[in-house]
């Protein structure tokens, strides 16, 4: 497999930024079922940031442009999701200091650290019905895997975060603004796995990966 590289990790960030900034609407919708409603608008402001900036970021190194895009995630993304999503891009950026392109372990490896940065920033675990529902089962994925098929490997993730929204659906959620609500944030979608699974059904869509959504809120 060959190593994945800054442009393409760039591309794929790129991605993300039209991802969220299109669902800015959608994404604060349904947060408004269980929580405050303003999910979308708090991460479109601060991708709307990164989408602008993303030119001039510094790519020296993979490590020097996500850290850059972890300072404008916690300065500009409001609520919780600032810390949480500010903390993934600074972790994976501190794993991959230093690199121009990776290897598939080793973005295996920034995948797993900013997954344990998540977690130790919000106190949430699997479970508790947050974003880290979607990425531990792809974390999971990616380590089962060997990465000789990138292409494979995200239609695997993709599935992986799909099937969390609806595994998680009934869920009485224990952190974040929908844990205030108690048992009316049960039979509802949690906001943040949609984002995240609505995002790698986007990356399909671009990098021409076959797959198609499995969660009734991604057959919009």
């Amino acid at each position: 497999m060959s190593a994945i590289s800054l442009a393409r990790i760039e591309e794929a960030i790129d991605v993300t930024c039209d991802t969220v900034i299109r669902n800015e609407k959608y994404f604060s919708d349904l947060d408004g079922l269980a929580g405050d409603g303003d999910f979308g608008t708090s991460l479109a402001t601060g991708f709307k940031v990164i989408k602008a900036d993303l030119p001039e970021i510094d790519k020296s190194a993979i490590g020097a442009m996500l850290l850059k895009i972890s300072m404008v995630c916690s300065k500009h993304v409001g609520g919780s999701s600032g810390p949480i999503w500010g903390t993934g891009f600074m972790k994976a950026g501190m794993a991959s200091k230093g690199l121009t392109e990776v290897t598939y372990e080793q973005l295996t490896e920034m995948v797993g650290a900013a997954l344990e940065g998540i977690m130790a920033r919000g106190g949430a675990k699997r479970g508790d019905k947050t974003l880290l529902d979607a990425l531990i089962p792809i974390h999971e994925k990616l380590q089962e895997m060997d990465g000789s098929d990138l292409g494979a490997v995200l239609a695997a993730v993709t599935a992986e975060a799909d099937k969390a929204i609806d595994e998680t659906r009934n869920l009485v959620a224990h952190r974040g603004r929908a844990s205030q609500v108690g048992e009316r944030s049960a039979n509802t979608p949690d906001p943040g796995i949609v984002g995240i699974a609505t995002i790698l059904n986007d990356w399909c869509k671009h990098f021409g990966v076959d797959y198609a959504p499995q969660a009734a809120e991604l057959n919009r």
